[in-house]
């Protein structure tokens, strides 16, 4: 299996430093070498959280290269729930999982979401929400194949639709882990598999209150849930890169980084302070958010943006 990556938040103030790690030995390559099948992708960064919510400037990063593969004009995103999200406090909460039904049904055609139009037709930079589902399983330890198997288990089941521009998230409780490396490698990330039904584009994103110190940028969040805030700043990384680079044969750069990943960490300096003193840089389905910025492609320029007016 192949997959993309967002690593852990330790940070930016430093460059990311881009490693490949292959199969089961995770062996690793050198920067320059592009991914190659079984490949994930990870991104190590250093500093501390002061320095992601101050840091903006847009630089000119290096070229995102367009290697030819498919895009998705318009995803749609199915949430399939796993865990215990029925809890009556913290994060795993019926409210939480509505955080992330709002942010679902609105990220679509958001000025933040309208960078990847820059990337070319069919881009639309309109998302739809497709639907939910939950998984009954009882692991509290899911390897990358159950999570495989839990989306192929939620279309073949006819529980979620099959549809060849889905990306499909498996979303877990905070009591969930992945033995991959949730919370010691990585948040989240995003891959293509040959299921049941034919191809599917899908992600992982685990409860950030799991580890908030390293898959969430803050402990106090603007919606009141960093566990839930972490985590869809995350969906909104992989769903981006789902978006330019579904099959990881499109959109990427020379040492193999997505669109997410080269601004991976940072908010920009389009920064405001919510109520209960927490940062927020978005505002959109009646929430504000702080999230990740993307690549915004500008003739032969690539800058971090949180949309097309603001670094």
């Amino acid at each position: 299996m192949k997959r993309s990556v967002i690593s852990l938040f330790v940070a930016v103030t430093a460059a990311a430093c881009v490693s490949l790690s292959f199969g089961q030995g995770r062996v690793e390559h050198p920067m320059n070498q592009a991914p190659m099948p079984d490949d994930v992708i990870r991104f190590t960064m250093s500093g501390r959280i002061k320095a992601a919510l101050t840091t903006g400037g847009t630089g000119n990063l290096s070229a995102l290269i367009n290697h030819g593969g498919p895009v998705i004009g318009t995803p749609t995103i199915y949430l399939i729930w796993y865990g215990n999200w029925n809890q009556a406090n913290g994060s795993d909460t019926p409210a939480g999982q509505q955080l992330i039904r709002d942010w679902a049904n609105s990220i679509g055609g958001t000025p933040h979401f309208a960078l990847n139009k820059t990337y070319g037709s069919p881009i639309s930079g309109n998302v739809l929400f497709g639907g939910e589902t939950t998984d009954g399983g009882t692991s509290t330890r899911l390897s990358d194949t159950a999570i495989r198997n839990i989306v192929n288990n939620a279309i073949s089941s006819n529980r979620l639709p099959y549809n060849p521009s889905g990306v499909y998230f498996v979303l877990t409780s905070s009591n969930v882990t992945a033995s991959s490396g949730f919370c010691t490698q990585y948040c989240g990330w995003h891959t293509v598999g040959n299921l049941t039904n034919g191809k599917v584009r899908y992600s992982f994103v685990g409860n950030a209150n799991r580890c908030i110190s390293s898959c969430a940028a803050q402990t106090k969040s603007p919606n009141n849930n960093p566990g839930i805030d972490g985590a869809i700043s995350v969906m909104t990384h992989e769903l981006e890169e789902a978006t330019t680079d579904p099959d990881l044969n499109a959109w990427y750069d020379s040492s193999g980084a997505e669109n997410g990943d080269k601004c991976a960490w940072t908010f920009g300096h389009f920064q405001a302070q919510a109520t209960n003193g927490s940062w927020y840089n978005m505002t959109f389905g009646g929430h504000q958010w702080l999230i990740q910025r993307n690549v915004m492609r500008s003739g032969n320029s690539w800058l971090c943006m949180v949309d097309s007016t603001h670094n």
